[in-house]
């Protein structure tokens, strides 16, 4: 089968949240002036739907499917990916999901590991990652690494060891781990038509370094803007001032604080995370929003 060659994503990929109603169901409403929000105001141009920032595990089949249909039709004509994520704990829901993301007109899928039964080797991930692939061939194919959320921690370079050949489609790799070493030993394995996106946002420079393509993360929802200057400074050989930015970015918070923070700076309503996750509390969302704007405006 001829190799799949799509557009190679590079730059921020902000990962959306889900917007939710009071009532915990999802807002279709919010997507538009979401989107336009990125591109306005944060220049991010790219997104990756329904992974871990947009609860993606938390969402049925069918709303997965919805979300899917409205940031497509949303994003068609002003951004330069959709990326979407079909990764679940069933090798037939990720199948059906991906020949979904294929007949909407999405960029790319991205599959996580499956952590309940998990791969106990690279070669099961890999045999895992192939079926979900085959449901929609033409389709540019991501490994999603995760491993503080899966429990899978195999190397992600060993799980791409040959993967080409069992994946024609396979477009490259969003890589949310710490382990910088197995990160570059990617980019050392990887053709120029991969994209490598690095997933750990507060480690993005480190990351830049060992030779990343771009980042996918959730801070790029309302910090966009900041960590586009940084990825510039850096691209100039400017490092003190990407260093600069970076650690004044370094901020670590859960799902929670992320969600209710990006309501905060951006004024959509993106509502409350799913149930188990609890709701950061307003006032500290807006706390932390204050503090925020003030560093950056210190920039």
């Amino acid at each position: 089968m001829t190799p799949v060659v799509g557009r190679k994503a590079t730059g921020l990929v902000a990962a959306t949240f889900t917007p939710l109603t009071p009532e915990g169901e999802i807002n279709l409403s919010e997507i538009r002036p979401y989107i336009d929000y990125l591109l306005e105001q944060q220049g991010v141009k790219s997104i990756f739907v329904n992974g871990t920032t947009g609860e993606g595990m938390s969402l049925t089949v069918e709303e997965r499917k919805l979300l899917a249909v409205e940031w497509c039709h949303q994003g068609k004509n002003k951004l330069e990916q959709v990326i979407v994520h079909v990764g679940c704990m069933s090798l037939k829901d990720s199948q059906e999901l991906a020949r979904h993301a294929a007949e909407i007109g999405a960029d790319g899928i991205s599959v996580i590991s499956p952590s309940f039964f998990k791969p106990a080797t690279a070669d099961a991930l890999r045999m895992f990652l192939q079926e979900v692939a085959a449901a929609a061939p033409a389709m540019p194919f991501y490994y999603y690494h995760i491993p503080a959320v899966t429990g899978v921690n195999l190397r992600s370079r060993d799980v791409l060891e040959g993967i080409a050949n069992q994946i024609p489609s396979f477009q490259g790799l969003k890589f949310s781990g710490s382990d910088l070493m197995d990160f570059g030993q990617c980019v050392s394995y990887s053709p120029s038509h991969w994209s490598l996106l690095y997933g750990i946002d507060e480690q993005l420079l480190g990351a830049l370094a060992m030779g990343a393509n771009g980042a996918v993360g959730s801070t790029y929802n309302y910090l966009g803007s900041s960590v586009n200057r940084l990825m510039s400074a850096f691209d100039k050989g400017d490092l003190p001032k990407a260093r600069t930015i970076q650690v004044h970015l370094l901020f670590r918070f859960d799902l929670s604080v992320n969600k209710q923070l990006m309501s905060a700076v951006s004024g959509l309503a993106l509502g409350p995370p799913r149930l188990p996750l609890l709701p950061c509390p307003h006032p500290k969302a807006l706390s932390i929003a204050q503090r925020l704007q003030q560093i950056l405006g210190d920039q």
